[in-house]
């Protein structure tokens, strides 16, 4: 049995750790991804993650538990998984020809021992045309993805003009500070 947890159902976190040839199982955990609102953005994304974590611990004693929050942020303002195809269609109108932040919270939590951090990544789309948006939201489906989009998409190919930091993080997880901060569990 490996003695690392990913706390995520999210099939982009397990890919990013295969990658990485991690031995890890999945334990997932319903949570509340409410957070105080005095936070800041970082610690928002933390917050969630160590929820996700703790609520996993209580399955997983004595492993590594892995979990990660990620949100994208615009103009100051969180902008959440869409609820529907019109929600997805009216972010990715918000997000073209625009800057935003992709904020991922990480919490690798043993027993005591906790290590969170958040790490940021700088984006820029391209102006999209509606038609580009209703194609991708048709028929990719982003639902389940923070800012309506998957970076590794099609959406990411042809709508992304620059990123300044990690594309992994991007993806949902920053797997080489992730990797880094495994170290201190061995």
């Amino acid at each position: 049995m490996p003695d690392i947890i990913l706390a995520s159902q999210s099939p982009r976190r397990k890919q990013l750790l295969e990658w990485a040839e991690i031995d890890f199982e999945i334990i997932a955990a319903s949570t509340d991804e409410s957070f105080p609102e005095n936070l800041s953005m970082e610690d928002a994304a933390i917050h969630i993650a160590t929820e996700k974590a703790k609520a996993v611990q209580q399955r997983a004693a004595d492993k590594i538990i892995i979990a990660a929050d990620t949100i994208v942020v615009l103009n100051n303002e969180i902008i959440g998984k869409p609820v529907d195809r019109e929600d997805a269609v009216k972010i990715l109108n918000k997000l073209s020809g625009s800057h935003h932040k992709v904020i991922t919270g990480v919490v690798i939590l043993k027993n005591e021992k906790q290590i969170s951090f958040a790490h940021t990544t700088d984006v820029a789309f391209h102006p999209l045309t509606q038609s580009q948006i209703e194609f991708y939201v048709g028929k990719y489906k982003p639902y389940d993805k923070a800012g309506a989009y998957a970076i590794q998409e099609w959406i990411g190919v042809v709508g992304i003009k620059s990123i300044n930091g990690d594309f992994y993080n991007v993806m949902g997880l920053p797997i080489s500070r992730v990797v880094q901060a495994l170290k201190d569990f061995k």
